[in-house]
């Protein structure tokens, strides 16, 4: 990227090839405290049903910050989610195969004549409609197991599960309904027009699955973090890290966590000059787990505020929700309540309480329980505490909860505020949570 003067807004309507590579060029500068606009692409199904993306999700081309450094943090704030897409598909997969090597995510491959990453055209609607567009041979390493397309009500409130009829028609249109931007390559999921769920009602809550920052070797933007990251060890393909690459280069922005929505902030590593923000993979609504393996993937444009935060080094992100969002044990203490229990404190000789607010550390790994580990030591290590005073604020305080199933966590519990000020975040979580200096 060409240094240039700082720009209050960055527009981005241009994606990756599904690969996060901070070789790559990025858009931008944007100025520290300025603001990125983006028209995102829907993540997983288009994406894995187009060969030629070879990172299982298409991201928007990465923004560089002004005066991001590697050991720094970037604050995004999350301005606005508006869903543009009025129907789309998803449902839990089944692989095929022989059309992809090692990984149907990352490394697609024509059955039939050996392409890696072929291009592709759509023939007709259906299952079968994704076909090779050098042999002609059906491409497409993944298919539904159990599926369904859904569309939005205008208000953007409710989504209903739709017939045979209604998919297929949903289906040869499917660019338009599912609003996908210009630039994008990919396929449109409703081409397949699965009809599984009919008539089940689902309630809207729109949030991306993909923000962060770019990691330090070029790793399959859904890969980004360390479950999915897993799969790239000791691979067959151009892509291939050893674990140490891994735990050193990701920056965990593939976490499909229901609560980075709008109004909740981001705190992101940075790892590459820039920082390089990106984002994409927003979902229309995710129960925690995202157990499916899939949910709504949908297109639409974000408003982001993004801050630079210097020397405060991340290992992953941290996570500010919105105050609904938070545990309950997590909320922070009313005034009412800290009066409540200082006067009890005070009856047994104790004269000061903590001062505290919330933080959720994201952790991942191959499994909850690795994942849940790697939360655990993050913050021991942020925070300057033991693992097991972690675990006991996390138990009393605050919760441990799924993002995605097999391996996103986060740790949320009440810090003390001397530590939360030691890392320069203290003023930006008062203002979060609207507490008092």
């Amino acid at each position: 990227m060409e240094k240039g003067r700082a720009q209050e807004t960055v527009f981005v309507n241009t994606f990756t090839n599904g690969i996060l590579d901070p070789s790559r060029p990025m858009l931008g500068p944007v100025r520290d405290g300025g603001y990125i606009v983006a028209n995102t692409a829907p993540g997983c199904w288009g994406p894995m049903i187009t060969p030629a993306i070879r990172g299982g999700h298409e991201v928007t081309q990465p923004v560089y910050v002004e005066g991001a450094e590697v050991g720094d943090a970037i604050a995004i704030r999350i301005k606005s989610i508006r869903v543009t897409s009025i129907a789309t598909a998803s449902g839990h997969d089944r692989t095929i195969e022989g059309r992809y090597l090692g990984d149907p995510f990352v490394a697609a491959r024509c059955p039939e004549c050996g392409t890696l990453y072929p291009e592709t055209r759509i023939e007709g609607i259906g299952p079968q409609a994704i076909r090779c567009a050098h042999c002609g041979a059906d491409a497409t390493p993944f298919v539904f197991a159990h599926g369904y397309t859904i569309a939005f009500e205008p208000g953007g409130r409710l989504g209903v599960t739709l017939h045979k009829e209604a998919a297929e028609k949903i289906a040869r249109d499917g660019r338009r309904c599912m609003a996908i931007p210009e630039n994008s390559i990919q396929n449109p999921v409703v081409t397949l027009a699965p009809s599984d769920l009919i008539g089940v009602v689902a309630r809207m809550r729109p949030f991306l699955g993909q923000l962060g920052t770019t990691p330090s070797l070029p790793i399959p933007d859904s890969h980004n973090a360390g479950d999915f990251g897993s799969f790239l060890i000791g691979a067959p393909h151009e892509y291939a890290l050893t674990q140490e690459q891994l735990d050193e280069a990701r920056t965990d922005g593939h976490m499909d966590i229901n609560r980075v929505r709008e109004g909740a902030i981001l705190i992101c590593p940075v790892k590459v000059p820039g920082g390089g923000v990106y984002l994409g993979d927003m979902h229309a609504m995710q129960g925690d787990g995202e157990i499916a393996g899939h949910t709504c993937d949908v297109s639409g444009i974000v408003t982001l505020q993004v801050h630079v935060i210097k020397g405060l080094t991340l290992e992953g992100p941290l996570l500010l929700p919105v105050p609904e969002d938070l545990p309950y044990l997590a909320r922070p203490l009313t005034r009412e309540e800290k009066e409540i229990a200082l006067q009890e404190a005070r009856k047994w000789g104790l004269n000061r309480i903590e001062e505290t607010a919330p933080v959720s550390v994201v952790g991942t790994g191959p499994n909850l329980n690795a994942a849940t580990d790697n939360a655990l030591e993050r913050a021991a290590r942020l925070f300057g505490m033991t693992v097991s005073e972690v675990k006991n604020r996390c138990t009393i305080t605050g919760s441990i909860e799924i993002g995605r199933h097999p391996g996103v966590v986060t740790a949320t519990f009440l810090v003390p505020i001397d530590r939360l000020e030691k890392l320069g975040i203290l003023e930006l979580v008062k203002e979060q949570y609207n507490l008092a200096s």
